[in-house]
């Protein structure tokens, strides 16, 4: 396969269509800690760019070694994504819901719920591994790289402006938050069932 326009703007472009679901929660992430740091703003972006990254890889790895045993766990990924981005969501909407009543500091998003947030957000990438089968190791390579390097932008975009947002919506912005994490996770489970 020959280094060409075509491949780094496919690259570009496979980054920035799997890098949706991250920047709505990065924006919800922005909208739960709107005193969020530089550095955990990016290292956030740097867990989903990871993220975006390894699961091509791991996709890329399965068509060339084991696809029969790939094909048959397949069906369920949508399903882990759902309840995992659900269980997250729901906990913001609750403590979202809990702070109105109590207003207090919020809590900031921890290790545990970033890589939840990671792995879920970016299990569908796992598909891009078989489009780009035909790549060899390095390309496959250089196109994660590319995903990940405009999915920490888009992050990035996402966290600055939900941090922007959230201070001007105070408890609201948990229960937003928590809100598009769940309605992530359903629409990662219906395009399953549609296709």
């Amino acid at each position: 396969m020959e280094w060409t326009m075509g491949f780094f703007l496919t690259s570009a472009l496979l980054g920035v269509g799997l890098a949706m679901d991250a920047f709505s929660v990065s924006l919800a992430n922005g909208l739960n800690e709107p005193g969020m740091s530089r550095a955990k703003t990016c290292g956030i972006a740097g867990v989903f760019a990871f993220f975006q990254a390894l699961m091509p890889m791991i996709g890329w790895l399965l068509v060339h070694t084991m696809v029969s045993a790939f094909e048959k766990t397949a069906r369920y990924i949508p399903i882990a994504a759902l309840i995992m981005l659900l269980a997250i969501g729901g906990k913001m909407v609750y403590e979202g819901m809990k702070q109105r009543s109590s207003p207090a500091e919020k809590p900031a998003v921890g290790l545990w719920a970033l890589l939840v947030q990671g792995v879920a957000t970016s299990i569908d990438a796992l598909s891009v591994g078989f489009t780009v089968s035909e790549y060899d190791l390095t390309h496959a390579l250089v196109c994660a790289l590319m995903i990940a390097a405009v999915t920490f932008a888009i992050c990035i975009a996402g966290l600055l402006l939900g941090r922007r947002i959230g201070t001007r919506l105070s408890w609201k912005a948990s229960v937003l938050g928590g809100v598009i994490l769940i309605c992530i996770g359903i629409e990662i489970f219906v395009k399953s069932l549609i296709s």
